[in-house]
């Protein structure tokens, strides 16, 4: 399996309909059927997305009806057809799904999830669950607390809402699938069932929507050093695709360097083992970013929660700790950043000297600057990376 990228020039989805001089509940099903068709492409190829929302719902060219691309699958992962299981918190608050708000098994139904509530923005230019208190937020997508008020839903046909209703559905098992959904008739007969009225609160609403939207973005670029370039460069001109084969020099590049980051990514690893900060913050960029559970969902950034650990954990441990990366795979960015994708087992004395093991699947991102290779994005699902207690 290969990773291929392309130049997509045409902008944000939701930034292209607040342009429009026409908005209809018609488009909206045109939207949600590339999207659909998109999801139900790399379901079929075992892939979930797990952070499918606005911003990663790009245009392929500027032209009027390009085509809808998905864009950033950094936190994608493989699956075994309809395999269900913990693959760690992963996703954007507002998009996630309540199995794994629950922390429970889950697979390609947390994607459809996503798609109702971006469907259900489509519509009206709002979403589904909101609120500023994240635990607020989480409660009500657990218990599937959303509706569809008056004035601006009476507009909207039943059949828009019964695709909704069933793309939000609580039970993962009983969530419509992507190839369902594309043969719903809201979606494949949307010349007859979906309105073609225009819908001017909904487009002002989603200009509300964008520029909240833009307002976060904004802060995180703006607190963020180069390698956030280089991940926004990433998810901005790329779209997943699954080919088999590929270029001749990117296999040669590939050979050379999948060594070097492999061997690198132990060092760091060793890093960790010894409670080395010094050999730790000379591998990683000074604002790395990570997602791991001990963040408990939140993506930090910056040394000092590494630091915390280095202090006060690991640098005081004296017991033995080897580690083995396993199934290592690297897949290049161009020639000057990578990304390598592994299972870390963890080998370890607990406190009452017995020896233990824990597994963890974790993603780093690599960017190389002056010919020296930095850690520049972590992603991290399962254990805790250093379960030392």
């Amino acid at each position: 399996m290969n990773f291929l990228c392309f130049r997509v020039t045409g902008g944000e989805l939701f930034e292209d309909i607040v342009a429009r001089e026409y908005y209809s509940e018609a488009d909206a099903s045109h939207c949600i059927h590339q999207i659909l068709d998109s999801v139900h492409h790399i379901h079929q190829h075992d892939i979930v997305h797990r952070d499918l929302k606005p911003e990663n719902l790009l245009l392929a060219s500027k032209c009027k009806n390009a085509a809808v691309k998905l864009a950033d699958f950094g936190l994608a992962i493989e699956v075994q057809g309809d395999q269900q299981a913990w693959f760690g918190f992963a996703g954007t608050p507002g998009y996630l799904s309540p199995e794994v708000l629950r922390k429970e098994a889950y697979g390609k139904p947390v994607d459809i999830w996503a798609c109702g509530v971006i469907l259900y923005i489509l519509l009206v230019g709002y979403p589904p669950f909101w609120d500023e208190d994240q635990h607020k937020l989480y409660q009500q997508i657990k218990a599937g607390a959303y509706d569809f008020p008056s004035p601006e839903w009476d507009t909207v046909t039943p059949e828009a809402k019964n695709l909704i209703n069933q793309m939000l559905t609580i039970n993962p098992a009983k969530r419509i699938t992507a190839q369902e959904a594309l043969k719903h008739p809201w979606v494949c007969q949307r010349s007859t069932v979906a309105s073609m009225m225009h819908r001017q609160e909904t487009v002002e609403c989603l200009k509300k929507f964008n520029a909240r939207r833009k307002l976060k973005v904004h802060f995180m670029v703006t607190h963020t050093h180069a390698h956030s370039i280089l991940i926004l460069h990433t998810q901005r001109l790329c779209f997943f695709s699954l080919l088999t084969g590929g270029h001749p020099h990117h296999h040669a590049l590939q050979d050379k360097l999948a060594p070097e980051i492999i061997k690198i990514t132990e060092q760091l690893i060793e890093a960790i083992n010894n409670g080395d900060f010094e050999a730790y913050v000379k591998i990683c960029d000074h604002g790395l970013t990570c997602f791991e559970p001990e963040a408990l969902g939140n993506l930090v950034e910056g040394m000092d929660f590494h630091r915390f650990y280095f202090e006060n954990l690991l640098s005081k441990n004296s017991k033995p700790i080897h580690t083995t990366i396993l199934n290592p795979h690297v897949h290049l960015i161009g020639e000057e950043a990578a990304c390598i994708a592994y299972i870390r087992l963890t080998q370890y004395v607990d406190g009452q000297g017995r020896p233990r093991s824990s597994q963890s699947e974790e993603t780093r991102v690599w960017h190389r600057r002056d010919s020296k290779w930095q850690n520049v994005h972590f992603h991290c699902s399962g254990a805790p990376a250093a379960p030392l207690q």
